[in-house]
């Protein structure tokens, strides 16, 4: 069975490839989180300084590394990245599963940071160059789909794996194995070169300009919607909410986020040039909802579900913008280069919260959906005066 790329066919399975590594490229970290709160009882000689470094150490090496993969991508095989961060990715969570000791977590968690780096812009970056317009869009769609839905059920496998053993939480670790194993299908399919015609061709070097404002751009809506993730819980307990409700709630969040990725091309259509206006405006609204004063489940899944499907839209067009405005060979590291934003966004936004609170003199988490709401509504504001004349946000060709 094979797919129409806009360039020519490839096989169903390459394509296959190409989505498992999107499923795997947001594990890094997740299989601490649910064993946070065990930290003391597991490792009771454990600093504060090292469980921080058990969570935010992935992230830290992922951004150099999604860089230097970027910069790589230029001249070297794609494929071969691919099988080498794809094989550290692999070996360090089987490390992570035979581990005794807090170090050994710490060290085996950047390494892995080191392999997911690697692979993060492929994911995207061999979209780019199997597919080109309204088919690529669409792939880049169905990408953050897969991101998103694998983000959602591996969080829920690894709560009920950590409850039986504290080890089985790194079973989703494993899952790179079945990258390794669809790699060989990729690399016997060769992409098709640009169309003449194609968007990509008429850049001879990387639109500096461009690429500043969409990192710009996807800076502030990551920033703005993490607020979901660092804040519902604490909304949610100060309103007399369970910690299992709250949960739902930031599971319903990212499944609103995957959601868009299946109709993109529709939503671009209905929409078109005011996309990314209507995105920020529905965003904005669901963030304002879930400021609420004493919310109720309701009021919070209703939130969520629209602060998530509103970014959920604006990511893939994102990242095509990214590769609309590069040539072919400078593709993925254009796409490296802007999506090594979000996991920037990821580390700092709790600094900035905690900064925008102490400015405003408030100790309320809901202050930070009000907040975050108000700046996404006044972004779609900006975006309705110049989305004509806007590569970013406006619609790009």
């Amino acid at each position: 069975m094979t797919v129409n790329t806009g360039k020519g066919t490839m096989p169903l399975v390459a394509l296959v490839a190409i989505w498992s590594v999107s499923a795997i490229v947001s594990l890094p970290g997740l299989a601490v989180s649910p064993i946070l709160d065990k930290l003391d009882t597991i490792f009771p000689k454990a600093s504060h300084i090292e469980v921080e470094m058990l969570e935010s150490l992935p992230s830290l090496m992922i951004i150099p590394f999604m860089l230097l993969a970027g910069r790589w991508s230029v001249r070297g095989n794609k494929i071969r990245m691919l099988t080498f961060g794809t094989a550290i990715f692999l070996l360090s969570g089987m490390g992570c599963l035979l581990s005794r000791k807090l170090w050994e977590l710490i060290v085996l968690g950047g390494i892995m940071g080191i392999g997911a780096g690697i692979i993060i812009p492929l994911s995207t970056g061999l979209i780019v160059d199997y597919f080109t317009g309204d088919r690529r869009v669409r792939q880049l769609g169905i990408s953050s789909a897969v991101n998103n839905l694998t983000l959602v059920l591996s969080t829920a496998l690894v709560g009920y794996m950590a409850d039986i053993e504290w080890h089985f939480a790194f079973v989703v670790y494993l899952l790179p194995a079945v990258t390794l194993l669809l790699i060989p299908a990729l690399s016997h399919t060769r992409p098709m070169p640009e169309p003449d015609g194609g968007a990509q061709n008429r850049q001879s070097s990387l639109n500096r300009r461009v690429i500043a404002e969409l990192m710009l751009f996807y800076f502030v809506i990551t920033y703005t919607s993490l607020v979901v993730t660092f804040n519902t819980s604490y909304v949610a307990s100060s309103a007399g909410i369970s910690t299992s409700d709250s949960g739902i709630i930031i599971s319903l969040f990212f499944l609103a986020i995957m959601a868009p990725g299946f109709v993109l091309n529709s939503i671009i259509t209905i929409f078109g040039r005011w996309v990314n206006v209507v995105s920020l405006v529905v965003m904005g609204i669901g963030l304002m909802l879930m400021s609420w004063h004493n919310p109720s489940v309701v009021t919070l899944v209703f939130g969520a579900v629209l602060a998530g499907f509103g970014y959920g839209i604006m990511q893939p067009i994102i990242y095509d913008k990214a590769a609309t405005n590069a040539p072919p060979r400078l593709a993925t590291l254009a796409l490296s280069i802007v999506m090594a934003v979000n996991y920037l966004a990821i580390l700092v936004a709790p600094f900035i919260i905690d900064g925008i609170n102490t400015i405003f003199h408030t100790d309320s988490y809901a202050f930070a959906f009000r907040f975050n709401g108000i700046v996404a509504v006044a972004l779609a504001t900006v975006a309705c005066f110049v989305n004509r004349r806007s590569r970013v946000l406006g619609l790009d060709d």
